[in-house]
């Protein structure tokens, strides 16, 4: 074998040994959380459905991804099985607010405004889910998201101290090339979850730690 070879082996090698460990978190992560993955139907009662934002298109509504997502945090509300939505998203560039494009569906779905919680500060699903621990003293929940989703927010959830259940929010198929965004999205984003955790963790720790009394 040529040097050349030798060294183009060595990283294709290397290369696939590093992706295989980007993805590996990501399938542990399902397989511990898949019993507490449900569909809607098989959903129980929780008094609150947290809805993760996924995006707007240009017209200003909510991605068909987002708008199964609220749709099924609907029929939950619907069905008795959340008393409470909280709708959480972002403002991105261009100005357009998700969290109001999820409102007015869910207005329009039937939900009383009453019953409906926003956060537009709802960057990232870690944010989602502190800010629904810290502002809301949240401890039981439904988390609406599709499946791809599902575990990162629940891992999330579960290590902030929340009870909570993945509603699985696939009302259709996605597009291969939308499905393949979202799920390349995941590992660095499952990656980056495992480390706000940490930090999250090392943090709390660090002020649960007793204090000497003044000499």
């Amino acid at each position: 074998m040529s040097p050349m070879r030798c060294v183009l082996t060595v990283v294709i090698v290397l290369g696939s040994l590093l992706a295989a460990a980007a993805y590996l978190p990501g399938k542990l992560l399902a397989a511990r959380y898949a019993a507490q993955i449900v569909t809607p139907e098989l959903a129980g009662h929780r008094p609150i459905a947290i809805v993760f934002g996924a995006g707007l298109r240009s017209d200003g509504n909510p991605t068909r991804v987002l708008e199964d997502r609220v749709r099924t945090a609907v029929d939950l509300y619907h069905a008795g099985k959340a008393d409470t939505l909280l709708l959480s998203g972002a403002t991105n560039g261009a100005g357009r607010n998700e969290t109001q494009a999820m409102l007015d569906l869910a207005l329009q779905l039937g939900v009383s405004r009453d019953d409906i919680l926003l956060d537009p500060e709802g960057t990232r699903t870690f944010e989602t889910c502190s800010r629904a621990r810290s502002l809301w003293s949240i401890e039981q929940a439904h988390l609406v998201t599709q499946r791809f989703h599902l575990p990162r927010a629940l891992v999330i959830c579960d290590h902030l101290g929340m009870d909570v259940t993945g509603v699985v929010a696939d009302r259709r198929t996605y597009s291969k090339v939308s499905m393949a965004f979202w799920q390349l999205r995941e590992i660095p984003a499952v990656l980056r979850a495992l480390c706000d955790l940490r930090i999250y963790t090392q943090k709390n720790t660090l002020l649960e730690l007793p204090k000497e009394p003044p000499s």
